[in-house]
């Protein structure tokens, strides 16, 4: 996994969010595809759409993209999410087993994690029993 993939995912959505966007762009790896799956399913965003042009950059790097639909709520826009926050970094990593995996505001936020058997929720997590490495919370 590519730290800097997962830091500039979370950034631009963030960075969205702060300006009321409709829709945001983020490079599409495995991992970044995996935790917009997670965040469609459980109602933080409201769609993604992959893109099947392949854009080149300057430097030479190919990329697809990834565009997600950001949804809010009522006439002012406020937003679904209401924080990210980046736990495991690339000079600290934070690991966890299932029964220790932190509650998130009272269980209204979720833990993301991968796992031995890839990207899990809090939730699915203590289902399967699997601990792991402890990506971000989300609320």
């Amino acid at each position: 996994m590519t730290n800097i993939d997962l830091r500039d995912m979370l950034t631009r959505i963030r960075n969205s969010l702060l300006i009321k966007a409709d829709k945001v762009n983020i490079i599409r790896t495995n991992i970044n595809l995996g935790i917009v799956e997670i965040l469609k399913k459980e109602g933080f965003i409201e769609s993604f759409e992959e893109s099947g042009k392949i854009y080149l950059t300057q430097e030479g790097s190919v990329y697809k993209y990834i565009t997600i639909t950001l949804k809010y709520k009522g006439p002012k826009q406020v937003p679904y999410i209401t924080k990210l926050k980046r736990v495991s970094k690339s000079g600290l990593r934070v690991y966890t087993s299932y029964r220790k995996i932190p509650i998130i505001m009272g269980g209204l936020g979720l833990t993301v994690m991968s796992t031995s058997k890839g990207l899990m929720t809090n939730k699915s997590s203590k289902f399967t029993k699997t601990g792991g490495e402890i990506l971000f919370y989300i609320w």
